[in-house]
């Protein structure tokens, strides 16, 4: 796909105009018919093409809008055959500002997952071309900021959709040597990145008990996948990203309730998502060193499958008495964790995992859980997170969660009761964290949606691969990474 930013439309293609609710005139259009609601829409022909006019609402105005009111236009134009789409602020300059969330949401929802389906239920074209149209603006260095601006947001939303790719695949096409797999592609294809993938043989010789047990019931091996990323003048401490990717999660001996249970080959997103991060800082060529660390399991019932009741050594020594074989998730990332501190001494710490129900209940399914124990971090993500287009909400530590999960006979257990379930698993994964900043994102709710957003399709979502880029990014601008 190709960008360009531009001061004056090339007359040929399709557009999309942004109207502000109540500013919207044109000769034959009715207020009735539209005037700028919030992400309603027109289409109107020229003869040199379409035009589709997405109402943004009243103020105030936030890059999300504009992000979703250009994914909603660009996923209708390319409905009705279109390849050159140009986003047209010459009307509403104040909104250049936005451009780079416009590009955004014009590339997110350019994405389908449709491999499956017959050549003829295929989508017959795709995006070739993307402009920005600026108007007449006199500020050059304006223009290159925006231009550079939304390059960054194209490299960033491929990533995504690399995630998204990887996501939406079935669990009888992604096991966990198979992500590893693409792992490795990720690095043969971007130098600046290094894979280490750990085997059965290895992940039990080096003490891997975690992430061995959750995966002994499946013929297909687990594996823990190491990307490291530098690029520049690196600090000596990198930034580490782990995530959860149980390739499929039938709860174990603990076996789920068969309703919706196909969902669960998402329950990989987390790691899916740091293969993103990683694809997108190499895109973007970010001067840090980052390392991504992807615990892969598939968590099946069997006769070799681990028990409630079992009693786990993880790496480090550790110990986790097992209540719940479907609580899998934290027991994989102890051992993912243990291994990137110990290893990398990482001056700051992420994991992702679609890990608790209970997070969707006490917050819904579009925002994730955010867990810390340095609250300038929390904050900041909290209250830029929208911005980011990964929307977050603020969750408790305390004793209370730590003593839930408090064993007689371990160091932990791995359930702690109905409530408070998604600080509880927090809690256990802060034993294995320490004292070394850390983020925990708990994005069980957002990781994959059921029905259409305006800028995404249903499917994987890749949460999280944005938010995370963009405060590395910040970071880095700021000199404080």
């Amino acid at each position: 796909m190709n960008l360009h930013v531009q001061k004056e439309f090339p007359g040929r293609g399709d557009k999309i105009v942004f109207v502000e609710e109540g500013k919207f005139q044109k000769e034959g259009v009715s207020p009735a018919e539209f005037e700028g609601k919030k992400l309603s829409t027109l289409l109107w022909r020229e003869p040199w093409g379409r035009i589709v006019y997405v109402g943004i609402g009243t103020h105030p105005y936030k890059r999300d809008t504009l992000r979703k009111a250009a994914g909603l236009g660009v996923k209708s134009l390319l409905k009705i055959g279109a390849r050159d789409i140009s986003l047209d602020f010459s009307p509403c300059a104040e909104f250049l500002p936005f451009a780079a969330a416009a590009v955004e949401g014009a590339i997110l929802s350019s994405y389908r997952f449709e491999q499956f389906k017959e050549q003829s239920a295929q989508r017959k074209n795709k995006l070739e071309d993307l402009r920005i149209i600026s108007g007449p603006v006199s500020d050059e260095s304006l223009l290159q900021k925006i231009e550079k601006e939304a390059q960054q947001a194209v490299e960033i939303a491929d990533a995504v959709n690399y995630v998204r790719a990887i996501g939406n695949m079935p669990a009888n096409y992604i096991t966990p040597e198979v992500l590893s797999q693409k792992a490795l592609e990720l690095a043969e294809k971007r130098k600046t990145i290094r894979v280490e993938v750990f085997n059965r043989e290895r992940l039990e010789k080096e003490g891997f008990g975690g992430l061995i047990a959750v995966g002994k019931g499946s013929i297909n091996e687990p594996r823990l996948i190491v990307l490291d990323y530098a690029q520049g003048e690196s600090a000596a401490q990198p930034v580490l990203v782990v995530g959860k990717a149980i390739t499929f999660d039938s709860g174990g001996i603990s076996i789920k309730p068969g309703e919706h249970m196909d969902e669960m080959k998402y329950d990989k997103m987390g790691g899916c998502a740091v293969l993103g991060i990683v694809d997108a800082v190499s895109r973007l060529g970010l001067p840090l060193r980052l390392v991504g660390i992807i615990a892969a399991a598939e968590n099946m019932p069997s006769g070799q499958a681990y028990r409630p009741g079992d009693i786990l050594q993880t790496y480090g020594g550790k110990t986790i008495e097992v209540l719940n074989t479907d609580a899998e998730g934290r027991i994989v990332l102890a051992d993912a964790l243990a291994y990137g501190i110990k290893q990398f001494n990482p001056c700051l710490v992420f994991d992702l995992a679609t890990l608790t129900g209970a997070c969707i209940v006490a917050i819904g399914k579009q925002k994730a859980g955010l867990f810390s124990n340095r609250e300038d971090i929390a904050e900041f993500l909290w209250k830029q997170s929208e911005d980011y287009g990964d929307p977050l909400w603020p969750l408790p530590l305390g004793d209370e969660f730590d003593e839930a999960i408090s064993s007689d006979v371990a160091t932990v257990k791995n359930v702690g009761g109905r409530e408070g379930g998604a600080c509880t698993a927090a809690s256990f994964l802060r034993k294995w964290v320490g004292d070394v900043p850390w983020v925990h994102l708990d994005i069980a709710g957002p990781a994959w949606i059921t029905k259409e957003y305006p800028y995404l399709e249903k499917g994987a979502t890749g949460f999280g691969v944005r938010l995370i880029c963009r405060y590395l990014m910040r970071r880095i601008e700021d000199k404080s990474l």
